[in-house]
């Protein structure tokens, strides 16, 4: 499973649309981004969730970015959050919300509060996570 992380780290995120027939009206509806993060260094989430999404991604053929760690990546101000967050709408599979934000922000590259969607892998299940990160529907912006 860890080979296949690592072929994801080098993927370019690619913004996919789907096109939606309603009543013979086509509207092209914009596909968020997908950040998958590992969470290799704090060990916080469960194996098997970060396992079980990184499987289900991957069988998918979704396209999707992968990083090895996002507070690892905020602690050494990586370029490449400020391209995740100037590129919305996106859905990012990592922990809690707040501190995903938080790591966005304390970089001065804040993640647009309409446009980005963070799901939890500390408390949801895989499949939770799997399934909203790959949904069609636009992106669930509750808290």
């Amino acid at each position: 499973m860890e080979a296949n992380a690592h072929l994801h780290d080098r993927m370019p995120l690619v913004c996919r649309a789907t096109k939606v027939i309603i009543a013979d009206i086509t509207m092209s509806v914009t596909q968020p981004k997908l950040l998958y993060c590992r969470c290799a260094y704090a060990q916080v989430v469960p194996p098997s969730v970060k396992d079980g999404v990184l499987q289900k991604l991957c069988e998918s053929g979704a396209s999707f970015e992968t990083v090895a760690d996002l507070c690892e990546m905020a602690a050494h101000r990586d370029p490449r959050l400020k391209a995740f967050a100037e590129g919305a709408p996106l859905r990012i599979a990592a922990c809690y919300p707040r501190v995903v934000r938080g790591l966005f922000q304390q970089c001065n590259f804040p993640l647009p509060e309409e446009g980005a969607e963070i799901l939890n892998m500390r408390v949801q299940s895989a499949d939770e996570v799997a399934t909203a990160m790959l949904q069609v529907e636009p992106l669930n912006l509750e808290p």
